[in-house]
This record gives structure tokens, sequence and C-alpha cells, in this order.
């Protein structure tokens, strides 16, 4: 048989499903005997084939990578044999406290942040760091906001309404009314769409409601701590029916969201209304702390930019700032 061109799924203990362009699925395993002579790309940017080994040392392969699988007849089995240039991703620092990237998925279109207006309770810091990920990746982000049924309409909208004044498009759904959700499936479709945010929100819930096929399980709140039980283990790619056309990521629920070496000065740039401000300050490198002639800090006064989202703001700097301060 040729070679096959597929996406990875998701990957467990060394072993990588991989589906090709008309769903057929394969196990394969990262290619293990290949040459390691460098970790050099080819000119377009895809990984040689004789390094994929030694280059999954600086290129860790990913869920939503598209790959070259090769059928080693002896063995009949598959390998990955190539992987092929990523046109995006979705990255953050690796748990823990570490220092390395952690890429969550790549060839992505779109990421969609989801908190539940209660149980959960929602931290609007975390969505913060959230969409700071998504901004910092150049990845289009939407909110969806899940249980509204706990706490009414009005006051969703007035919790969350904020990041609609900031820019982002915001989804308030009910997925055990199923209210609010033919919105949430039209933007999927057609697009491969990361769906990502704490556990116990309900992303397996409104996958399964809006793909019923998927089949996801779905997990308990834990009310003695008032926190989701993980039940998606590590990310995992759905094609979506052909109807609609695309994919999506279920995503297990982060409690940790971290930014992996990124430069302070381009922070500002990923609140979107603090973008819109910046280029009116004094100073070209204004960090919108202290110095005079501040427009962001100006809006701040009249209400243009939120004081929640500013505190988050002034937040995430002090982490850079103290990361790199420590090396």
């Amino acid at each position: 048989m040729s070679d096959v061109l597929g996406v990875v799924a998701n990957g467990t203990g060394g072993v990588w499903r991989v589906v090709d362009g008309a769903g057929t699925e394969y196990e394969a395993v990262l290619r293990g005997r290949l040459k390691k002579v460098d970790t050099g790309r080819r000119s377009d940017g895809s990984i040689r084939r004789d390094t994929v080994a030694a280059a999954e040392q600086t290129m860790k392969l990913a869920v939503g990578d598209r790959v070259r699988l090769e059928h080693d007849p002896r063995a009949q089995a598959w390998a990955i044999d190539e992987i092929l240039p990523r046109r995006s991703r979705l990255a953050r620092r690796s748990p823990g406290g570490g220092k390395g990237e952690r890429v969550i998925v790549a060839n992505i279109d779109q990421v969609l942040v989801m908190f539940a207006a209660a149980k959960p309770e929602p931290h609007p810091r975390m969505l913060d760091r959230f969409l700071v990920i998504a901004e910092a990746n150049d990845l289009a982000a939407r909110i969806i906001v899940n249980k509204i049924e706990l706490v009414g309409d009005a006051d969703a909208r007035a919790r969350f309404g904020v990041y609609e004044r900031a820019g982002y498009p915001v989804h308030y759904l009910s997925v055990k009314q199923q209210t609010g959700i033919q919105a949430v499936h039209d933007v999927l479709a057609g697009q491969v769409s990361v769906i990502t945010g704490p556990s116990g929100v309900g992303k397996s819930s409104l996958l399964n409601v809006l793909f019923p096929g998927l089949g996801l399980r779905v997990s308990e709140i834990s009310e003695s701590v008032n926190k989701g039980r993980h039940t998606t283990v590590g990310a995992f790619l759905h094609p979506l029916p052909v109807e609609s056309g695309g994919a999506v990521v279920d995503t297990p629920g982060l409690r940790e969201i971290g930014l992996w070496e990124f430069p302070i000065e381009r922070l500002d740039s990923c609140f979107p209304e603090l973008r819109a401000h910046r280029e009116e300050c004094r100073f070209a490198d204004c960090s919108h702390l202290s110095e005079p002639g501040c427009a962001v800090r100006d809006a701040l006064q009249t209400g243009d930019v939120s004081a929640a989202r500013y505190d988050s703001y002034v937040k995430l700097r002090g982490e850079i700032a103290e990361d790199a301060a420590n090396g």
C-alpha cells in the first residue's frame, strides 16, 4: 500500500491514532529506526523523514498534526514517517512550573473557551489567561457560557458582558435545556476548532448534544470541591459529520494555564481593548503602569477598559517579568 496522509486524532502510550481524508483510522508509532542525522527541516518547513525521531525532541507530535504514514510489511504495522508543517497551534507552558512549551493542538482555526455560569464558579482571571493564550497564538477566540439556567440570562450577561465589550463573541446557552446551542453549531461547521476550559463546565455534554455520534464521556461535579472531575484524557480530535465538515478537538480540563517565554512587550496586544488604545500613548514602549500620557489608563478612567481586565493585565505582566528575572 502507498503512503497515507492523515491527521493525528489522539495518542496514548506511544501509539497514535491517525485519521485520513476518507475517515479511515490507523494506529501508528513514531518511526524509531530512522537515522538521527540532525533535527533540520526541509525548505518547505516539514521535518525530514530521516530526522523525525530526533526532531520529536524539539517538536513533539501533537493532536492535529498532519502526518505521512508508511506501512512496514515485515512488521505489518504503520509508522509515522513525516510530520508536515503546522499552519497554527495552541500552546502553553508545560504544567508543573516547567519552562518548556506544551502544544495542546496543531492546525486549528479557532478556540472556543467554555465556562459555566455556576457550578463550578467561573474565575474571570482564568478566562483572561485562556484568551491571552489564544491571542498569543494568533487564533480567533469565542466564549461559551453554559448553565445559564442556574443564574438566569440577565445575571450571566452582566458577568460576562465585559468580554463582549472587549470585542469577543459570547454565546450564552444551557446544554441541559438545549437552548442557545444552534449558534455554536453554526460557528463550528467547516472549521477546525478547539473547545477548552476548566473541568466540569459541560464541554463533552455540549458536543454530545451537537453531534450525538461522538458519544463522549460526561462527568458530574464534585460537590465537596465544586470542581469538575476530569473525563477527557488528553486532547482528542473528532472529525465532524460530512454535512458539517471540519473537526472539533475536545481537551482535558486545564487547571494550570501559563505563558511560555512570552515577550512582555506583546502582552498589551493580547487584550483587544488595550490594543485599541496603545498607539495613542505618549511613549511607544508604554507599559500602561505609571507612564505619563498613557491612553490605556485614560480609557480605564472613562470605563472603556474595565478595571477587572486591566487588573488581569497587570498581574500577568508581573508574572512574565518575574519569570524573566528568574531565568
